[in-house]
């Protein structure tokens, strides 16, 4: 069962038509900077490898890189963690916004389950997620987001952030994850402000084949 992490799982998911952040990989420092040229500053580098979906942790992000200077710096670093299967590094437009999780897992009961929360780094020290049965109906993506703490906000003040691009996009993970025999899911982060973006992914998949690129 093939396992897409990094860039293969956010190509993967630009294929199948979603929002994802500009990202390409790059083997070298020099590649990595005539990317960051193509996509504009300011942009995120972050290692992309079979073993580094947990990247933050491993040391293997870098954020808020506004020039080429920073670039080369934070290029040389993550090259120098000396990570085993890596692959290259991902050079990606900067992402904001309000960061979500949304998540599918199997369950051996229930059959395939969908989540949605708060994203980022404090998804599992805040706890404020959500779960439905798949299939999904536009009512369930209504009431699972209604379900978050941070739903408060999309009541607020803040017409930036788009609650009609965070149901869409879950209705599109609903149906995605039958469509493609997705055993696992995690997209996180997604960005979202007056549309969402995908920023990381880690996908399984049932049976099949995926090839990698190493050159995306």
């Amino acid at each position: 069962m093939p396992v897409l992490l990094g860039i293969d799982a956010l190509k993967f998911l630009e294929e199948e038509g979603f929002p994802v952040l500009r990202s390409r990989l790059a083997v070298t420092e020099e590649e990595a900077v005539e990317i960051a040229r193509e996509i504009g500053f300011p942009v995120t580098l972050k290692i992309s490898g079979k073993k580094t979906f947990h990247k933050t942790d491993l040391g293997g992000v870098k954020t808020g890189i506004c020039e080429e200077l920073s670039l080369r710096k934070a290029f040389r670093e993550l090259k120098d963690l000396g990570l085993e299967e890596l692959k290259g590094i991902i050079v990606q437009e900067e992402g904001r916004g309000l960061e979500i999780i949304i998540g599918v897992h199997s369950d051996t009961n229930f059959g395939k389950v969908l989540m949605v929360g708060q994203g980022g780094i404090y998804t599992d020290l805040l706890g404020d997620v959500a779960f439905r049965l798949l299939p999904l109906s536009e009512k369930d993506a209504r009431s699972i987001i209604d379900d978050l703490s941070i739903s408060k906000i999309f009541s607020s003040k803040r017409k930036e952030l788009k609650r009609v691009a965070l149901e869409e996009l879950v209705m599109r993970v609903a149906e995605l994850a039958i469509k493609k025999s997705i055993i696992e899911m995690d997209l996180n982060p997604v960005f979202l402000l007056d549309e969402a973006k995908i920023c990381d992914a880690k996908i399984e998949l049932k049976g099949g084949s995926y090839e990698e690129d190493t050159r995306s």
